[in-house]
């Protein structure tokens, strides 16, 4: 696989050729493109946004995407045990809900692997979240590629690794790595590990970005220099005569929560160069710089975000992508876990590895593979007897989450929940609620008025 290189996130221009003198000098799109490639723009905003917020790619390629039969709309095939398109089915409640880790799945591949289990808003307004959960068993097939015209991708892998190729050249993400694939990126995934399992997040509205630093400075949490992007990789499989046969490529795309395919006799892997601010990028998660208080209290979650994607109000998130890694506590006179809380954000968590200090692992706990959902105003916190641990725990300095790392999707939408991940999946963790805190103790003692 070729190696990744690094560029800043969604700054400067880069640019990536797999044979030298395939990127026009000095223009975009000549008369006639270096040996005889075809020039193809792929814009992520519209041509008119702001420079600062415009995100777009030149790509040179053999041929281009256009060269395709009609997409069909197919019943069958990846997704179909979620039904995606009726999002009528989103069933939306107050409950706090947990997920045991989600099965293996030996016979799907990626794609046909994803389930949805949670969203919010509508695609075709560019408009909302949708969270999935993925397993996969399979890479897949070398003939196949797909694409969403829905979102970008926000892959986080729990288990096994993904050899991703991308129209713009080929990523490995492990798991304590994470992906994004823009949307209209067309992608195959392999498994080199073998079985392959993790969460994902697809933006229909705007792009992430890293979030404002204010009065930290110009440094701490993600830094732009840590994000990778593919080198240009291309295949010649360009002679084939007929869109059926052996050779044939079948295209799946995303479109509006409904799938369609098209089988094409040429491969969608034929970038030979491209340069832009448009591409799909990964990240280690071991590079994060996290900060945090000091002298005392526990600060707000916000301070671990990684990748943020802005609603049009200020400081408030479509999708917030904040990790916890393992961390120093010192803070004195400090209950140092995350307080009880009831947020106008929806949180869904997942943990990669490890435990979470603030709830209790192992069997019917928050366990590697499992989700969390405290949605908009439901109160939620440390389980009683991590609350009672942390409460009379000797303040001393302390590595907290040693080998452990949990995420969060944070919305300031309303989420709900799918038909396959409130029922069908048959993980949710009936007596979450009752088990975690249903055994909070009263620790109110009434002060005596007479009491000098």
């Amino acid at each position: 696989m070729p190696a990744v290189t690094t560029y800043p996130l969604r700054a400067d221009l880069s640019r990536s050729e797999a044979v030298p003198g395939a990127l026009p000098v000095s223009q975009n799109s000549p008369q006639k493109p270096p040996y005889g490639l075809y020039a193809e723009k792929l814009s992520g905003t519209a041509f008119t946004a702001p420079r600062h917020e415009n995100q777009q790619s030149w790509l040179y390629r053999i041929l281009p995407s256009c060269a395709h039969p009609p997409f069909n709309s197919i019943t069958d095939g990846p997704y179909k045990s979620d039904k995606p398109s009726d999002r009528a089915r989103l069933e939306y409640i107050p409950n706090q809900l947990r997920w045991d880790p989600f099965d293996h799945n030996d016979q799907s591949d990626f794609v046909s692997g994803m389930h949805l289990v949670a969203g919010a808003g509508n695609p075709t307004l560019k408009q909302g979240i949708g969270i999935y959960i993925y397993a996969a068993g399979k890479s897949m097939d070398d003939y196949s590629a797909f694409y969403s015209a829905d979102g970008d991708l926000l892959i986080v892998p729990q288990e096994g690794a993904l050899d991703i190729r991308t129209e713009l050249g080929w990523l490995l993400v492990r798991p304590m790595e994470i992906c994004v694939i823009p949307r209209g990126i067309k992608y195959q995934v392999h498994l080199p590990s073998g079985s392959a399992r993790g969460y994902a997040l697809e933006l229909y509205q705007g792009h992430f970005t890293l979030p404002e630093l204010g009065p930290i400075g110009s440094n701490c949490l993600a830094n732009a220099r840590d994000f990778q992007a593919p080198v240009a990789s291309f295949s010649e499989d360009y002679g084939a005569t007929a869109s059926e046969g052996p050779n044939a490529y079948t295209i799946t795309v995303k479109f509006n929560n409904s799938l369609f395919q098209t089988k094409q006799p040429h491969t969608p892997f034929d970038v030979v160069a491209w340069h832009g601010n448009y591409y799909p990028y990964k990240y280690d998660l071991g590079r994060f710089n996290t900060i945090g208080s000091i002298s005392y209290d526990h600060p707000d979650p916000s301070i671990f975000t990684v990748l943020s994607a802005l609603s049009d109000h200020p400081g408030t998130a479509i999708a917030d992508f904040v990790i916890f890694p393992p961390r120093w506590l010192v803070a004195e006179n400090t209950f140092r876990p995350p307080w009880y809380h009831r947020n106008t954000m929806s949180e869904f968590m997942g943990l990669i590895a490890g435990d979470y200090d603030a709830k209790k692992g192992g069997q019917g706990g928050f366990m590697p593979g499992g989700a969390s959902l405290h949605n908009v105003m439901s109160g939620h916190g440390p389980d009683a007897s991590s609350y009672e641990g942390a409460r009379n725990a000797e303040l001393k300095p302390a590595l907290v989450g040693k080998g452990s790392c949990a995420f969060m999707f944070e919305s300031c939408l309303m989420v709900g929940v799918t038909e396959w991940g409130r029922n069908t999946c048959r993980k949710v963790q009936e007596g979450y609620s009752d088990e975690s805190w249903g055994g909070v103790k009263v620790h109110w003692k009434r002060p005596d008025p007479f009491a000098s």
